[in-house]
């Protein structure tokens, strides 16, 4: 299997998952998690047809972003430390784990522009996971009205990787249930339309669930399956 061969296997499995459940999105946008991969095998999903990439560090966006097209949509995913907004907070399309009002802060300090941001969310209630528990939401959507350049742009989650099948539906769901209570609350600032759910081992049970983002990584780089 090459990287290409990949990319269109994920994209069927994607339609599939659409066409299957009825709580599905329109419109799914599949996302290369390039991390720990080099620059050519990221162009080479480039060349396949994909135009969103995310990383989890500022180093390693700063240095893809400069030596990839100028087209291409970026993501930063994973955990960011305050002091490092102020090297790459202007330059992402969006980010993806914004989990406490300090980096918030730090956030609509830095940033040049509205950013979109996807509010990290721990449905799973592991202890080892970074995330907003879900009876904090609303009073941490209600504070976020307090920095301007914050935009919640959507809700997103991971499932813990020991969990079955079912385990992982409902996780998701109740991810879904968690954007749609937010959407109620007709907050200007916190549209949330997205949920940014599943990675390379449950990204179909999170299209099924309703999820328009999805974080593949290595089933797109691994070309050893026959």
């Amino acid at each position: 299997m090459t990287i290409r061969n990949n990319v269109q296997s994920i994209e069927g499995i994607i339609a599939n998952a659409q066409q299957s459940s009825a709580l599905s999105s329109n419109d799914v946008t599949l996302i290369c998690v390039s991390k720990y991969h080099s620059i050519d095998e990221a162009n080479t999903v480039y060349d396949a047809g994909v135009r969103h990439f995310a990383e989890n560090r500022p180093e390693g966006f700063q240095e893809k972003s400069a030596a990839m097209a100028d087209d291409i949509v970026w993501h930063l995913i994973g955990t960011l430390q305050t002091r490092k907004v102020k090297d790459v907070i202007n330059e992402i399309d969006y980010f993806h784990a914004l989990d406490r009002l300090k980096l918030a802060k730090e956030i609509d300090k830095r940033a040049d522009k509205v950013i979109k941001c996807f509010l990290q969310v721990n449905v799973s209630g592991e202890e080892s996971k970074h995330g907003i528990a879900p009876a904090e939401l609303d009073a941490f959507i209600e504070a976020v009205a307090e920095f301007p350049k914050v935009e919640i742009a959507g809700l997103m989650t991971m499932a813990p990787i020991d969990a079955t099948d079912e385990e992982i539906h409902q996780y998701f769901a109740n991810l879904r249930q968690l954007r749609d209570q937010v959407q109620a609350l007709g907050k200007d600032y916190a549209p949330c339309q997205h949920l940014s759910m599943g990675m390379s081992g449950d990204y179909p049970i999170a299209v099924a669930e309703g999820a328009d983002f999805v974080r593949v990584g290595s089933a797109i780089f691994n070309t050893e399956t026959e």
